[in-house]
């Protein structure tokens, strides 16, 4: 079986500083699936470069493999903290640890956790009328079960 950490080498190898890695996976068939995403997004000619520095590297003579280079669809949740920063400033989706879920703009994200604000109409004491009520919620990323971003169409 081809191992992660070389893998992960030769992937790097084609990384520019705007780039990161987000997941890798190696199935016991030798079916690779590599990752990638950059702060201003990633195109398909380099996901074409990492594929082929990865492909030119491993020996199929010694053992054949599958592999998938790509990003991680926006539907998918967030795996590693670059994400959260890419995010920074967007509107994001939490579920807690408790299955809460919630929607907000992501305010702050760095190595202990994020910070999302949630603005929503609600009743307030002496008002007639629903007032928006902006709160911040803090997550360490322990407490955090998934977070994806938003697709908004507006």
């Amino acid at each position: 079986m081809i191992a992660v950490d070389t893998v992960e080498k030769l992937v790097k190898e084609r990384l520019d500083d705007k780039m990161f890695i987000v997941d890798i996976n190696v199935s016991r068939n030798n079916v690779i699936h590599v990752y990638v995403d950059g702060f201003d997004g990633i195109s398909i000619e380099q996901c074409i470069a990492i594929s082929r520095n990865v492909e030119h590297n491993l020996d199929r003579e010694e053992e054949d493999f599958e592999l998938e280079v790509s990003s991680p669809g926006l539907t998918e949740g967030f795996k590693v903290l670059e994400q959260y920063i890419k995010y920074t400033g967007r509107e994001i989706e939490v579920v807690d640890s408790e299955g809460k879920k919630l929607t907000g703009l992501l305010k702050v994200a760095d190595e202990h956790g994020i910070v999302l604000e949630t603005s929503k109409r609600e009743k307030v004491e002496g008002h007639k009328k629903k007032q928006l009520v902006v709160r911040d919620y803090k997550f360490k990323y322990n407490e955090i079960k998934s977070a994806k971003a938003v697709i908004s169409f507006k």
